[in-house]
């Protein structure tokens, strides 16, 4: 009988570790920014919140290219917070069509999230 009672106790523990985790939980995943010009630089933010049980802590994020500035909270993001995920995209060397992504690494039980951004570049605008 005392053996099933200190499994059963481990099992508790090991579930209780388990569901203890903070999840990242974006209100956007995907940014439509419609037509834009060579040469502009875009900026804009993913607002997130952190819907689990423990403080979520960005540790990195991943871009395509160059052309894309992103902005991760350096600071834990408590259960129930929220922040945000800024980014610019400078276009200088973008032109047509442009679907990006951004993937964001934290110790979230949903680690590794993508998000995109879709725009259209079009030719820089005459200067005279």
């Amino acid at each position: 009988m005392t053996n099933r009672f200190y499994i059963a106790l481990v099992f508790s523990f090991v579930s209780l570790v388990c569901v203890a985790q903070p999840v990242l939980s974006f209100e956007k995943q995907v940014q439509h920014l419609g037509f834009v010009h060579q040469g502009d630089t875009l900026a804009f933010q993913y607002t997130f919140t952190n819907t689990g049980s423990q403080p979520l802590i960005i540790s990195d994020t991943k871009v395509q290219c160059g052309c894309t500035v992103v902005e991760k909270p350096t600071q834990p993001v408590s259960p129930g917070g929220k922040s945000q995920i800024s980014v610019k995209f400078i276009t200088n060397s973008a032109i047509d069509r442009q679907d990006r992504t951004i993937i964001v690494i934290s110790n979230a039980s949903n680690s590794s999230v993508e998000l995109r951004f879709k725009c259209v570049v079009l030719k820089a605008k005459d200067k005279s």
